[in-house]
C-alpha cells in the first residue's frame, strides 16, 4: 500500500507538471500574456485590458520625457492624452485599470538625451523618450529603446500615413524604432525693415535663393550693408551651443557630405568645412556676426537681438515663427501674429557660392520607447509584452492626425502625417482648435491654452504652408552613433574661429587631430579632400 500510495503520489506530482499548473499558471494563463496585436486599436486596448485586471493590475504608470523650444510640451502630452484615450475605452467596457503619466519637459534636447543615456541602465529613465531622430541609433545599438517592427505590422494603414522620408529616419538596420513626432525646415530670416533701410528688396528674395542667384557672398554684402549704414547692429545672428544641426547647412550649402553611404562611415569634407569655418571667421572679423555668440543666452540676447530688428538675418527654424509669440523677447512682451508677418521675410538657407544649391535641414523628432517600459509596474517580468504593447499602442494614439496636427500649429514644426497636414488647412478645425473645442485631456487642454491662444491664427497656418516646400530641398544629419562627438568637435572649432582663437585652417587641423586623437573616431571618419588654395570669399566678381 505504501509503494501504492508513493506510486500515485508521482503520477499525480507528474500531471500538474504537464499540464503547467504549478503556482497557479496553466498555459492557457502564459498564452494570455502575450499579447497579439490585430490592428483595430479599441479592439486590442481592450484585450490589454482585461489582461492586466485578471492579474490584478489596477494602474498602471508610466513617464514621458521631451524636451525643446516652450511650445513643443506636445511632445510629453500627446502620450498624456493617448492615456487619457485609452482610460475612456476601458471605462466605457468596463475595464477597472487607468493610466496614469507623469511627465518630465526640458529646453535642452541633447543634455536630455545625455540623462537618458546615462539613466537608462540604471531603470531610471522615461519610459516614452521623444527626441531627435539623430541619437535613435546609439539608443538602438545599446538595446535601450524598443524594437517595434512586430508590432507596427499589425498597424500598416497608420503607418504608410507617414511621410516614407520621416519613416526612414526612425529605422536602424532596417528595424523601426520609434514613430515620427514632427519634423522642420530651418528658414533663413530677413528682418523686412531692415532690408528696406539698406534697399534690399525682400519680394523677389526666395526665388532668388532658390534659384541659386543669391549665395553667402550677397548675404555678406547685404549684412555689410546693414552694419555700415546704420540700419542694424549686427548683419547676422544664429544660434548658439551644438553645431548639430543648425550650422552644419553650410557644409550642404557649400556642396559638402557629412556621410558615405557605400561605407557607412561619417565624413569630413575638408573643403566644404574650411568654407564653413571662413564664413564664421570672416563675419565675425568684420563685426557682422557676435564672436561670442556660442555663448550668448537664449532669452535674453539671442531671440530680442532678432525680435527688436538689430539684425538683418538670422538662421533659424520654423519653430521660431510661434516661439516669439509666446515668449516675452520684445521689450518684456511677446509679438502678434500679425507684426511677425509684417516684420519678417524668410528664404531656404543661401547656396555658398554660384553654381551650389540652397538647403536646409530637417531634423526630425521620435516617439521612442524604452526597452524597459513599464518596468516600475506590478508582475513586470511576467507582464513585460502586454507594458510594452501597451506603450506601442500610446504612441500610436500620440500620433493621431489631430494630435499631430495641434503640435504643428501651435509650435510652427511640420506636420509628419499626411492627414495631420490636410487638417492645418481646415478652417473650421483651426476654429475649434482656437476655442479648444476638441476632445483632449484637461489635463492637456489646461497646458497648453495659453499657447493656443497666441498662436492658433491663419497666419500662422499660412506660415506653415508657405515653408512647406522647403522640405523639398532638404538634408539630415547622419544617423550614426559616432556622430554626436564629431558634431560636438565642430562646435569647438566654430567658437574658437569665431573668437578669433583659429585661422579658418587652424579650425580644420584641430578637428582633424581632435578625431586622430580618438581610435573610434577616427575608425568611423574618412577625412576627404584638402583646404582649397585659391578660394575667395567673399566673390570678387
Amino acid at each position: 500500500m505504501k509503494h501504492k500510495a508513493v506510486f500515485l503520489l508521482v503520477v499525480l506530482i507528474s500531471g500538474v507538471l504537464a499540464s503547467g499548473c504549478i503556482g497557479g499558471e496553466t498555459k492557457e494563463t502564459q498564452a494570455s500574456k502575450k499579447v497579439q496585436l490585430t490592428g483595430d486599436f479599441a479592439k486590442d486596448v481592450i484585450k490589454i485590458g482585461k489582461v492586466l485586471e485578471e492579474n490584478g493590475i489596477s494602474e498602471v504608470k508610466f513617464s514621458a520625457w521631451g524636451s525643446g523650444d516652450p511650445n513643443s510640451v506636445m511632445r510629453v502630452y500627446g502620450i498624456v492624452d493617448a492615456a487619457y484615450k485609452i482610460n475612456k475605452i476601458w471605462k466605457e467596457n468596463g475595464i477597472s485599470v487607468k493610466i496614469t503619466v507623469t511627465v518630465k519637459y526640458d529646453q535642452s534636447f541633447n543634455d536630455q538625451y545625455k540623462e537618458f543615456l546615462s539613466k537608462q541602465p540604471l531603470g531610471q529613465a522615461g519610459d516614452f523618450f521623444v527626441n531627435s531622430y539623430a541619437f535613435l541609433s546609439t539608443l538602438a545599438e545599446e538595446g535601450y529603446i524598443l524594437d517595434i517592427t512586430d508590432y507596427a505590422q499589425a498597424y500598416q494603414s497608420v503607418i504608410n500615413d507617414f511621410y516614407p522620408t520621416l519613416l526612414d529616419a526612425s529605422k536602424y538596420n532596417g528595424r523601426l524604432y520609434g514613430l515620427p513626432q514632427d519634423t522642420e525646415a530651418r528658414p533663413f530670416y530677413v528682418r523686412k525693415d531692415v532690408a528696406q533701410c539698406v534697399g534690399l528688396d525682400v519680394s523677389q528674395l526666395p526665388e532668388k535663393v532658390k534659384n541659386g542667384e543669391f549665395t553667402w557672398s550677397d548675404v555678406y554684402y547685404w549684412a555689410k550693408q546693414a552694419k555700415e549704414k546704420g540700419c542694424a547692429e549686427w548683419g547676422l545672428i544664429h544660434r548658439k551651443g551644438s553645431a548639430h544641426p543648425d550650422l552644419i547647412q553650410f557644409i550642404f550649402a557649400f556642396n559638402g557630405k557629412l556621410y558615405d553611404e557605400n561605407t557607412g562611415k561619417l565624413v569630413l569634407d575638408v573643403p566644404a568645412v574650411y568654407k564653413w569655418l571662413y564664413v564664421e571667421w570672416k563675419f565675425a572679423r568684420d563685426g557682422l556676426l557676435p564672436e561670442d555668440i556660442m555663448s550668448w543666452d537664449w532669452a535674453k540676447q539671442i531671440h530680442p537681438t532678432i525680435v527688436e530688428g538689430k539684425t538683418l538675418f538670422d538662421i533659424g527654424g520654423t519653430w521660431y515663427w510661434t516661439e516669439w509669440q509666446t515668449k516675452q523677447y520684445y521689450k518684456g512682451r511677446s509679438l502678434t501674429p500679425e507684426e511677425v508677418k509684417e516684420w519678417f521675410a524668410y528664404t531656404l538657407f543661401p547656396a555658398g557660392e554660384k553654381g551650389a544649391k540652397p538647403v536646409t535641414l530637417s531634423q526630425p523628432f521620435i516617439w521612442m520607447i524604452n526597452s524597459k517600459a513599464g518596468q516600475l509596474n506590478p508582475k513586470y517580468e511576467e507582464l513585460k509584452d502586454v507594458y510594452q504593447a501597451l506603450a506601442f499602442l500610446m504612441i500610436i494614439k500620440a500620433s493621431d492626425p489631430k494630435i499631430n496636427a495641434i503640435h504643428s500649429v501651435i509650435s510652427a514644426h511640420l506636420p509628419v502625417r499626411k492627414a495631420a497636414a490636410e487638417l492645418i488647412k481646415d478652417d473650421q478645425w483651426l476654429n475649434n482648435l482656437k476655442a479648444l473645442n476638441l476632445d483632449l485631456a484637461p489635463e492637456v487642454k489646461e497646458n497648453i491654452k495659453d499657447i493656443v491662444e497666441s498662436t492658433v491664427n491663419p497666419i500662422n497656418a499660412q506660415f506653415l504652408a508657405d515653408v512647406s516646400y522647403m522640405l523639398q530641398y532638404t538634408h539630415f544629419a547622419p544617423s550614426h552613433p559616432k556622430y554626436p562627438a564629431l558634431a560636438d568637435i565642430f562646435k569647438d572649432a566654430v567658437d574658437k574661429v569665431l573668437r578669433g582663437e583659429m585661422t579658418p585652417e587652424e579650425g580644420v587641423n584641430y578637428i582633424i587631430s581632435k578625431i586622430n586623437a580618438d581610435p573610434e573616431l577616427k575608425d568611423n571618419i574618412e577625412i576627404v579632400g584638402e583646404i582649397p588654395k585659391d578660394w575667395k570669399f567673399p566673390r570678387g566678381d
